[in-house]
């Protein structure tokens, strides 16, 4: 029998999926794409967190749990949106359940829970309204945090733009300044400024675009992890703000953190899952997909088993991993862990 040029085409793409390492992977593990090795294995399900009905995501930024399990999406909103809700909750099996926080178009980004006594409250970072705000788990404003200028770091104009927050073991927390004039301002617990530290620079104690922050707490002491993402490293910091070190393996475009176990989870803006071990030596890079150039291209083309750009990403409490990536038309990926 004589092949057209097409059926020629279509059969020769056929063997070449089916010869693929993904096919064959696909294969040996019954269709499920798994990622990682040893003790680090995980499920690869993208899309699992979905909007709703009338709902395009945006650039899906922040992604938290509260103590219930139920999950928090903060995403950019798609301009043919017809929701303008930005911040979209979810039960601990993904079900969508809510939708809120339209004041937040276009610049919801850095979303953290923290328990307060009895209750549980989200520090959102704004990156297009240059605010941080505090709201209960259903959205009532508890605070907003505007530009500090009592810092004295923005008496001649510069911006502030929040990315981040972090919380110390004492109550206090820190506001990174991660796409404005990179500094990190402290405040305790009830809001009130302390002090400012970072600046712009790559030498110790500088920074630049200090995206993500997180306390951490695997050492002797706890020390402010900073991702220092333009510098290609993580930064440590005692938690009154002196530098202490840094921390470069792995490291591309460090975004964010987040620890279990002894295990600190890195979404890395350039297209990678990086797990580091208590002494911060990799253990794991999952779904690397770099260089994708993937960003704006339609969902068809991205590539399964491969990131794009992980912005934030964390340990839900089942151990599972949940990863939000800056994609103008979103995308949440499950990454469930592999149990024997």
């Amino acid at each position: 029998m004589r092949l057209t040029r097409r059926d020629f085409i279509k059969t020769s793409a056929t063997a070449a999926l089916a010869a693929s390492p993904l096919a064959r992977a696909l294969a040996q593990n019954e269709g499920k794409l798994i990622l990682g090795s040893g003790e680090h294995r995980y499920e690869c399900i993208h899309d699992w967190i979905k909007p709703p009905t009338g709902m395009i995501f945006g650039d899906t930024h922040g992604v938290a749990q509260d103590s219930q399990g139920r999950i928090y999406i903060a995403h950019t909103v798609n301009g043919a949106s017809k929701s303008n809700d930005t911040i979209c909750v979810y039960s601990e099996k993904g079900e969508f359940i809510k939708s809120w926080g339209p004041q937040f178009k276009g610049g919801a980004h850095g979303l953290d829970i923290r328990r307060e006594g009895l209750d549980e409250f989200i520090y959102h970072c704004d990156v297009a309204h240059c605010k941080v705000t505090k709201t209960r788990l259903d959205g009532t404003v508890e605070w907003v945090l505007d530009t500090p200028k009592e810092s004295g770091k923005y008496n001649n104009g510069e911006r502030f733009i929040p990315t981040n927050v972090a919380f110390s073991p004492n109550g206090d927390f820190y506001v990174a300044d991660g796409y404005g004039s990179n500094w990190i301002h402290q405040y305790d617990s009830h809001a009130n400024y302390l002090r400012t530290f970072g600046g712009s620079g790559n030498s110790p104690g500088k920074v630049q675009q200090p995206h993500g922050l997180w306390v951490d707490n695997r050492g002797r002491e706890p020390l402010l992890a900073v991702a220092d993402r333009a510098n290609r490293r993580i930064q440590y910091f005692s938690l009154d703000g002196k530098h202490v070190s840094f921390s470069k393996d792995g490291m591309r475009l460090p975004c964010h953190f987040s620890i279990r176990d002894g295990v600190m989870l890195v979404p890395d803006l350039e297209s990678v899952i990086t797990l580091l071990d208590p002494q911060n030596k990799p253990i794991a890079q999952l779904g690397d997909g770099a260089p994708s150039g993937l960003r704006d291209h339609p969902r068809k083309d991205f590539i399964p088993g491969k990131f794009i750009h992980p912005h934030d990403a964390m340990f839900l409490r089942n151990g599972d991993i949940l990863v939000g990536e800056w994609v103008p038309i979103g995308r949440v990926t499950l990454l469930r862990k592999v149990r024997k």
